[in-house]
C-alpha cells in the first residue's frame, strides 16, 4: 500500500542544489557569475549590433558569427538567471513545468550553436578551397536559407524532449544536483519508465557527435590544402582565418566531451567536478566567443575601437560644452 501511495504522489517542484558541498560560498560565487553574465550579454549584443549596422561586416562569415552570437545569448538568458537566483538569493525551487521549459531552451540553443559551428567550418573550407568563388557560392540568400534550415532542424530535433519528459512521473525525490535543470538529473528523479527518453537522448548525442566529426574532417582537408601552399605568408593568412573558429569549437566541445567522459568512465570522481564542468559549459562559450572574435578579427576590433573613440570624443565635447554653458551663465549673473 505504501508503494502505491509513493507512486501516486507527483512532485510539483524541484530543488536545485547549486554546487553540492559549497552552499556556504554560493553568495561569493554569485559575484563572478554575475560579472560573466553581464559581459556575455554585452559582448554578444555588441557583435550583433556591429554586424547589423556596419555594411563592411555584411559578409557570410560575419552573418554566421551573428547566428553564433544569437545562440550564445539564448544560452545565457535561458540558464544564467536561474544560477544567479540560486547563488545570490538562495531561491532553489523551480516548478516541473519551468524546469522542462528551461531544459528545452538550453538543449535548443546548444543544438543551434553546434549547428552554427558546423556551418562555419564549411564556410572556412569554402574560403580556403575556393577563395575566388567564395562570394558567388555563399550568397546572402544562401546564407540566410542555410541558417533557417538548420534552425528549423534543431527545433524539430529538440521539440520531442518536453513531451517525452512530460509523460514521466516524478515522485522519487525533488533534489537536482546542479545549478540548472540538466536532462540526466531530471531523468534520475523519474519513477516511471524512461527508456524512450534514454533512446532519444542517445540519438541527439549521436547527432552532436556527427557535427564534431564533420568539423574535424573539414579542418583536416583545410590543413591539407594550407600545407600545400608554398608561401609561408599565405599559410599564415589562411591559418589566421580559421583560428577564431577553432577556438570557438574547442570552447564549446571540450566541456561536453569532458562531462560525457566523467559520466561514462570516472565513476569515483567527486560529483562536484561534474557540476562545475556542467556550469562551465553554459558560462564560458557565451563569455569567450565575443572576446575571441573581437581579438582575432581585425575588422571587428577596429570597429569597436572606432566606436569607443567616437564615444570618448563625444564625452569630451559634452564636457567642454558644459564648461562653456557654465561660464556663460556666470557672466550673465555678474552682468
Amino acid at each position: 500500500m505504501s508503494v502505491f501511495n509513493t507512486t501516486a504522489i507527483e512532485i510539483p517542484t524541484f530543488i536545485l542544489i547549486g554546487i553540492p558541498g559549497l552552499e556556504h560560498v554560493h553568495i561569493w560565487l554569485s559575484i563572478p557569475i554575475c560579472f560573466m553574465y553581464l559581459v556575455a550579454i554585452m559582448g554578444n549584443c555588441t557583435i550583433l549590433f556591429l554586424i547589423k549596422t556596419e555594411t563592411s561586416l555584411h559578409e557570410p562569415m560575419y552573418y554566421f558569427l551573428s547566428m553564433l552570437a544569437f545562440s550564445d545569448l539564448g544560452l545565457s538568458v535561458s540558464s544564467l538567471p536561474t544560477m544567479l537566483r540560486i547563488f545570490l538569493f538562495n531561491s532553489t525551487e523551480i516548478s516541473s513545468d519551468a524546469c522542462i521549459a528551461q531544459e528545452f531552451f538550453i538543449h535548443g540553443f546548444s543544438a543551434m550553436e553546434s549547428s552554427v559551428l558546423f556551418i562555419m567550418a564549411i564556410d572556412r573550407f569554402i574560403a580556403v578551397y575556393k577563395p575566388l568563388r567564395y562570394t558567388s557560392i555563399l550568397t546572402v540568400r544562401r546564407v540566410f536559407k542555410t541558417g533557417l534550415i538548420f534552425a528549423t532542424f534543431c527545433i524539430a530535433v529538440i521539440l520531442p524532449f518536453p513531451f517525452t519528459l512530460k509523460r514521466l512521473k516524478f515522485c522519487k525525490k525533488s533534489l537536482l544536483s546542479h545549478s540548472y535543470c540538466l536532462h540526466q538529473d531530471v531523468m534520475k528523479v523519474a519513477c516511471s519508465d524512461n527508456r524512450i527518453n534514454v533512446i532519444y537522448g542517445f540519438f541527439v548525442a549521436i547527432l552532436s557527435l556527427l557535427y564534431l566529426v564533420c568539423i574535424s574532417v573539414s579542418y583536416m582537408l583545410i590543413l591539407k590544402i594550407v600545407l600545400g601552399i608554398t608561401s609561408q605568408k599565405g599559410r599564415l593568412k589562411f591559418f589566421n582565418t580559421c583560428v577564431s573558429h577553432i577556438c570557438a569549437v574547442l570552447i564549446f566541445y571540450v566541456p561536453i566531451i569532458t562531462l560525457a567522459a566523467l559520466h561514462r568512465f570516472a565513476k569515483n570522481v567527486s560529483p562536484v567536478v561534474g557540476v562545475i564542468i556542467a556550469d562551465i559549459f553554459l558560462l564560458v562559450p557565451p563569455l569567450m566567443n565575443p572576446i575571441v572574435y573581437s581579438v582575432k578579427s581585425q575588422q571587428i576590433r577596429n570597429l569597436i575601437q572606432t566606436k569607443l573613440h567616437k564615444k570618448h570624443y563625444w564625452w569630451e565635447t559634452s564636457a567642454s560644452m558644459k564648461v562653456w554653458v557654465t561660464s556663460l551663465y556666470l557672466n550673465t549673473c555678474r552682468n
